[in-house]
């Protein structure tokens, strides 16, 4: 039997850390190619990384490198995504927007992960098993569920990307046919992404890293290939667009 690959990108994050582990834990005879801008400390035999940057250019050299194995791959899991950093916060009024965190937010979190997509699509074209394509989204891109406001570029930016991966579905169920596109919603992880707004989380609705990766690796497993994008939460349910 054919080796089963899986490739995790933006493996740095710590769902991604504790979804590399789930991966080795549930499949040790699979091999994890981890994809980040950094190096990032294996403790498993069976793994690959390769530092790659955020730009058209470095992504389509990496994706090349991985022609081969892409062609068992299971599973490809894109968890690149931003809410702050130094010199940005979300916005609490319109005031607050800026450009600079606008052209920030959307590289990071709707560029970044459809030019993945974009590169990977030819080489997907060609597998002939099933294989999901899983990019975490966030339920505030609902534009029916948003009743709090604020938020507006993090809201706009992964709105977008759940743009792009719906069209991407349309054109590859034409031309990646065993490919199932999945966005999926995490919920308030304990991750440096969501600590500044941890205070406001309800009791027991703050989860681990370890929780997410094992309900997303979970997930993955009972997805129908289809020709449809899924846009789901942690727990299974599908969100309103």
């Amino acid at each position: 039997m054919t080796t089963q690959n899986h490739f995790v990108i933006g493996a740095s994050a710590a769902i991604a850390q504790s979804f590399i582990d789930r991966l080795h834990h549930q499949d040790p005879s699979s091999h994890v190619y981890t994809i980040s801008q950094q190096n990032i400390e294996a403790h498993h035999n069976n793994r690959t990384h390769i530092v790659s940057e955020h730009n058209e250019d470095s992504i389509a050299h990496t994706v090349e490198m991985l022609k081969t194995p892409l062609q068992s791959a299971a599973t490809i899991t894109i968890f690149n995504g931003q809410l702050h950093n130094q010199e940005f916060t979300p916005e609490k009024r319109l005031e607050d927007i800026s450009e600079g965190y606008f052209d920030w937010i959307f590289k990071a979190n709707t560029l970044t992960p459809i030019l993945w997509l974009k590169m990977l699509a030819p080489h997907l074209s060609k597998i002939r098993h099933p294989c999901v394509v899983t990019c975490l989204s966030a339920r505030v891109a609902s534009i029916n569920e948003n009743e709090l406001g604020g938020w507006y570029c993090y809201r706009a930016s992964k709105a977008a990307l759940n743009m792009m991966f719906k069209t991407a579905s349309i054109e590859y169920k034409r031309r990646a046919k065993t490919t199932k596109l999945v966005l999926f919603h995490p919920g308030t992880t304990d991750s440096p992404l969501s600590k500044p707004f941890q205070k406001n989380v309800p009791q027991g609705k703050l989860f681990t890293p370890e929780f997410v990766a094992e309900r997303l690796y979970d997930l993955i497993q009972t997805r129908v290939i289809d020709g449809q994008l899924d846009y789901i939460d942690w727990q299974g349910q599908t969100i309103s667009w």
